[in-house]
């Protein structure tokens, strides 16, 4: 009668472990089922974060160069998003580190908002400046009245008029010469009779120009990058340049014929295409190529 009971007591607790290995096995299995889903979400989330930073990165890499103004906030903005993305793509995805690169995320788009923001009132008001100059018969006879409005509201658009108001050549040509023993210059462009190189060109009307006194250089470059003329050293404050002629000129900001002559050694005459480069200064404004034979 007692292994009889004994028996059963055994059965009873056979089944109920069945019935907990079952349990175990069927939540063991939902579980990972859940896990799994559950990693497959986070890595949705985690791909979505990228993209949207990505996407940021795009915006960024747009508005940089079109808003010079703007360029160190923005690069230095878009380095923080870069840092941000590879964080995102290194890290094993968890829901605490994912809702706080979210949180990243968020200000990030907040500071982009506010950027972008300045970068349109920017852009309307570069288009309004050129609205305005294009329509107004009088804006470069009022220079001074003109560069005072535009600083009163902002600074930004008077590098500018700064660019407007640099001098300008046009009609720029360098060619060989003979000099005559009357002084007269004969066109050659034959190496074995060239004495000098003269460069000519004419300084554009520009009222924006600050008129006055012009030191205007040459550089003539040979067929071999050789320096042609006298070597003029000439300290800048960005260092020293040397070149090849120069001459001074008053401007007016009226249009000015120019020509200025190199003077030539005849080992640094070859056949060849040479290379002109005039300068304002350390300012180079124009650039042209003749060939001698």
């Amino acid at each position: 009668m007692t292994d009889q009971k004994n028996n059963n007591a055994l059965k009873i607790l056979t089944g109920i472990l069945a019935v907990a290995l079952v349990a175990l096995a069927i939540y063991t299995v939902r579980f990972y089922n859940e896990e799994k889903e559950n990693q497959e979400l986070l890595q949705r989330q985690k791909a979505v974060i990228e993209e949207e930073l990505n996407d940021l990165i795009v915006r960024y890499d747009e508005a940089i160069g079109e808003n010079e103004e703007l360029d160190t906030e923005l690069i230095a903005a878009r380095q923080r998003i870069l840092v941000l993305r590879d964080s995102v793509q290194d890290m094993e995805a968890n829901l605490r580190v994912l809702d706080r690169y979210r949180n990243e995320l968020n200000n990030l788009k907040r500071e982009r908002d506010e950027l972008f923001r300045v970068v349109d009132s920017l852009s309307n008001q570069n288009q309004r400046l050129i609205t305005e100059m294009d329509s107004t018969n009088n804006v470069l006879l009022e220079r001074t009245r003109v560069s005072d409005s535009l600083r009163q509201r902002t600074e930004n658009l008077a590098d500018q008029v700064d660019r407007a108001s640099e001098l300008k050549v046009s009609g720029l040509r360098g060619e060989g010469v003979i000099e005559r023993n009357s002084g007269r210059l004969v066109v050659n462009d034959r190496t074995r009779r060239v004495d000098k190189i003269r460069t000519c060109f004419t300084l554009t009307e520009n009222e924006l120009t600050e008129a006055g006194e012009k030191e205007l250089y040459v550089q003539v470059y040979n067929p071999n990058n050789n320096l042609v003329g006298d070597q003029i050293a000439v300290q800048h404050d960005g260092g020293v340049m040397v070149y090849s002629a120069a001459t001074k000129v008053y401007y007016e900001n009226n249009e000015l014929d120019v020509c200025i002559l190199a003077n030539t050694l005849e080992e640094n005459l070859i056949e060849g295409t040479y290379k002109v480069l005039v300068y304002n200064g350390a300012q180079l404004i124009g650039a042209t190529n003749f060939s001698l034979r």
